[in-house]
């Protein structure tokens, strides 16, 4: 499915180890959902997410945005519209590089195995065939410049987060994001507690191609819009989903 970047202002997160709601129309208002987690997500309840939202919701993207390279197999590549693979700057190294050499080691070493194809290798070296295939998953991976912000949260415990950024660093890991690594999105989150418009603000002053994408603490239809005047892009929305539809409702925008 094509995403248009510039239509994203509302994001989804929903955690596949978490009870989705009853209804699941209340998607209906969002642009794109994020699938993933810090806690007890499996590729198992990853899949049985990604199917649910994609029968409630067949026209809006969903991504899959692991926190481990375990949670990604054949299936979930070929079931999510894409794979949003996150770099924590202010993580350990795991969480910056360290997954993502993890995983292209086993899409060199084994495409067939996580890819579910039958393709040529000579002893563990990809052929011509396989280098396609590899190419092809490469495509369909979204890179997240990530800064983690509530220390006291599972992302940051996830990812080895022991200090937050000052406005000034997030600033800079914007513009890393940019004009370095030219990942499309630039994330900023505070899991689950309000950050403010500081750091988004800081952030969007270097921001022109690359997409700014705020959660944490977005549960009124005031908040959404203080983070989107602040220069956000887009507001990232997870908890109340799970446990408050109707305050889910509250936060897309008009």
């Amino acid at each position: 499915m094509q995403l248009e970047w510039g239509d994203v202002t509302h994001v989804t997160k929903v955690d596949p180890a978490k009870p989705l709601p009853a209804d699941l129309e209340v998607l209906s208002g969002t642009d794109l959902v994020l699938v993933g987690g810090s806690d007890d997500v499996t590729e198992e309840n990853t899949l049985e997410a990604i199917d649910a939202l994609q029968a409630t919701v067949p026209d809006t993207p969903v991504f899959q945005e692991p926190s481990s390279g375990a949670h990604v197999s054949s299936a979930t590549v070929e079931r999510a519209d894409a794979v949003a693979v996150p770099a924590v700057f202010n993580g350990d190294r795991d969480h910056f590089v360290g997954k993502h050499v993890e995983l292209f080691t086993e899409i060199g070493e084994q495409p067939g195995e996580l890819l579910g194809a039958n393709l040529p290798l000579v002893g563990r070296l990809v052929e011509s065939k396989g280098r396609d295939v590899v190419a092809e998953l490469a495509a369909n991976l979204v890179g997240e410049g990530y800064v983690v912000q509530h220390l006291e949260s599972a992302a940051a415990d996830r990812a080895g987060v022991e200090t937050a950024y000052t406005p000034e660093q997030v600033a800079g890991a914007a513009l890393a994001t940019e004009t370095f690594y030219g990942f499309p999105i630039f994330y900023i989150e505070y899991s689950g507690t309000y950050g403010g418009p500081d750091d988004v603000e800081a952030a969007a002053r270097h921001l022109e191609e690359t997409r700014l994408f705020y959660g944490g603490g977005i549960d009124s239809a005031e908040a959404a819009t203080e983070i989107l005047e602040a220069g956000a892009d887009a507001i990232v929305v997870g908890d109340c989903f799970h446990d408050d539809p109707e305050t889910f409702r509250a936060t897309i925008p008009e």
